[in-house]
């Protein structure tokens, strides 16, 4: 009987040995085609770009158009060198057009024992629209939201890279987009200075300036530039008003203009205004900003392209020969009139000029620009001249005639004078143009003189608006920042 146990249990003994060296196999069998098969990952990677797309993704970059390979699988995603290289430098640019053009143009129009003021108003309005800029200001400005304003999906500027490409144009970094736009940002408001100047407190400025940003500058970005907007007739087919603005004569010229209108009318004249003596303590200085925000005006206007290509090249020209032209018009109409071509005038010329062409200078000929600098000319010069003396208001450094006039006369005439050979944005839109225009306008004005006098009467009745008359007499510069421009 042991015999057969013995039997029994060898071949019982057997079994679990023989599934064992199956399984142990079976494992390494298994393993061994596991190392040996691709990776799922690598079997849903994109196939490599033929010569082909690559040649045509270069094209695209050479002629600043959409890549055409996806970006994942594009030889040359991420910005372009060239045009990125030009938006760097065009948003240096117009920040110098703030710091120091604009604080030095409007620093040597005033009186001397206030020239720090107006330079503080200026550095002040950098500092603070920045931080507004990064909490939330370029999200309300160019976020989707709705056709009125953005929305907060780029709140502390999340999600906005330096290595992506797509939120301006195809070949620019998307952080690179978000700081020009800041540029803009930054010298809308420090525009409005000029209309109030020696005789606004700094608190006042800056509690103005950051309710006028979320009230009237974010909305308008929005409108005119964002995909969604309701005046961005190029990149919105839903847009209600389908209108056309290369650089800012809505956003940032009417609205500053106007507002600045409103505002110093609110705020009272000059102490002395009409009675004493008000010239300009330095025509070097206001000279040298003139030069200043001529030459940064090329990255307001030609990196208005997004690119350095052949509407770069048209907005630089038509900049140019605007800007010259109404100088020199504006300087004569002062010989006629007053015997005397003066510095000021050139300079106030050169700057209607520059503003008049903002709007329309990627959308118009050359030919074109000569005219529109002669109207720049002209018009801006009897607003400054003659029409703040027969409606009395403290323009103090013409703010409103040059850029609320100037901004508004631009608006339009870029509706008279936009060439679809120039630029073929204007194919689609210019029948009913000038139409769109004057919409665009009208809501312009209405929305930032309404906008404007709501918030100047909410600063006027928490931090008050004026200087006290002894501060007013003495100067800004001593008693709100302690400091004077000069020793003697």
């Amino acid at each position: 009987m042991k015999k057969p146990t013995i039997r029994t249990n060898r071949k019982s003994g057997l079994i679990p040995i023989f599934a064992s060296l199956l399984l142990i196999s079976g494992f390494t069998v298994v393993a061994q085609e596991a190392a040996v098969a691709p990776a799922p990952a690598a079997e849903a990677a994109p196939a490599e770009p033929s010569i082909e797309d690559r040649l045509a993704d270069i094209e695209a970059y050479m002629n600043n158009g959409a890549r055409v390979t996806e970006a994942g699988s594009s030889k040359v995603a991420g910005p372009g060198p060239g045009h990125n290289a030009w938006q760097m430098t065009s948003s240096a640019l117009v920040l110098f057009m703030t710091l120091p053009g604009l604080a030095l143009f409007y620093g040597g129009l005033v009186r001397k024992k206030n020239v720090l003021s107006v330079l503080a108003q200026c550095l002040g309005c950098a500092g603070l629209v920045t931080i507004l800029w990064w909490l939330c200001g370029y999200s309300l400005a160019f976020g989707a939201g709705n056709s009125i304003i953005g929305d907060f999906q780029y709140a502390f500027l999340n999600g906005v890279k330096p290595g992506n490409v797509g939120a301006g144009y195809h070949w620019i970094s998307d952080s690179m987009w978000a700081i020009f736009q800041l540029t803009f940002a930054i010298i809308t408001p420090a525009l409005i200075i000029g209309a109030i100047a020696e005789r606004m407190k700094f608190i006042s400025v800056l509690v103005f300036v950051a309710i006028w940003m979320f009230v009237v500058y974010f909305p308008f970005a929005h409108m005119v530039w964002a995909t969604t907007g309701l005046m961005c007739g190029p990149l919105n087919p839903e847009a209600g008003i389908k209108a056309i603005d290369f650089a800012g004569g809505t956003v940032v010229h009417m609205t500053s203009g106007w507002s600045a209108l409103v505002l110093c009318i609110i705020l009272g004249k000059r102490k002395g205004y009409g009675k004493e003596p008000m010239s300009p303590h330095s025509m070097v200085l206001c000279m040298v900003g003139t030069g200043m925000l001529w030459v940064g005006w090329y990255g307001f206007n030609a990196g208005s392209a997004l690119g350095a290509d052949a509407i770069a090249s048209n907005a630089f020209a038509t900049t140019t020969l605007a800007a010259a032209v109404a100088g020199f018009v504006w300087a004569v109409l002062e010989w006629i009139t007053r015997g005397k071509p003066s510095v000021l005038g050139f300079c106030s010329g050169i700057v209607a000029g520059l503003v008049v062409i903002t709007p329309a200078c990627g959308f118009v000929t050359a030919n074109s620009a000569v005219i529109m600098g002669i109207i720049a000319g002209i018009v801006p010069f009897f607003a400054v001249a003659y029409l703040k003396k027969i409606l009395g208001y403290d323009d103090a450094l013409d703010t409103f005639g040059i850029h609320g006039v100037g901004g508004t006369l631009g608006a339009i005439l870029t509706g008279v004078f936009a060439d679809p050979g120039t630029n073929s944005v204007v194919a689609g839109l210019k029948e009913g143009l000038l139409m769109e225009q004057f919409k665009a306008v009208g809501l312009t004005i209405v929305w930032s003189v309404v906008a404007t006098a709501v918030i100047a009467y909410i600063v006027k009745f928490t931090v008050g608006l004026r200087p006290s008359a002894e501060t007013e007499e003495t100067g800004l510069d001593l008693i709100e920042h302690g400091e004077s421009g000069y020793e003697h």
